[in-house]
């Protein structure tokens, strides 16, 4: 399953995450624990918030991966599909309503 992560990070924990994501080497930042995969991560540096996409079929590893930055900031996860599962779903609630 994918999973949609999007944080926004308080004005006063700024720059002490900062401090930490930017000190982190790349490995560093791309491991996500096991049996996680980030797909992308995008941030938007001057609103102090991101997004996020992971696919992972455990979602305790998810979180356990989350839980290194849930301190420092709000973090936000919703399931998400990708265009052609949302299109076979789509057929289906169009089906389901007989439109």
């Amino acid at each position: 399953m994918k999973f949609m992560v999007s944080w926004s990070i308080k004005q006063d924990k700024w720059l002490p995450i900062l401090k930490k994501f930017s000190s982190m080497t790349p490995q560093e930042r791309a491991n996500t624990g096991s049996g996680v995969k980030m797909i992308g991560r995008w941030h938007d540096t001057g609103g102090r918030r991101g997004v996020g996409i992971f696919e992972t079929n455990d979602l305790a590893a998810l979180n356990r991966y989350l839980g290194q930055w849930n301190p420092f900031m709000d973090i936000d996860v919703a399931p998400v599909l990708d265009d052609e599962e949302s299109a076979a779903v789509g057929k289906a609630i169009v089906a389901d309503h007989g439109a």
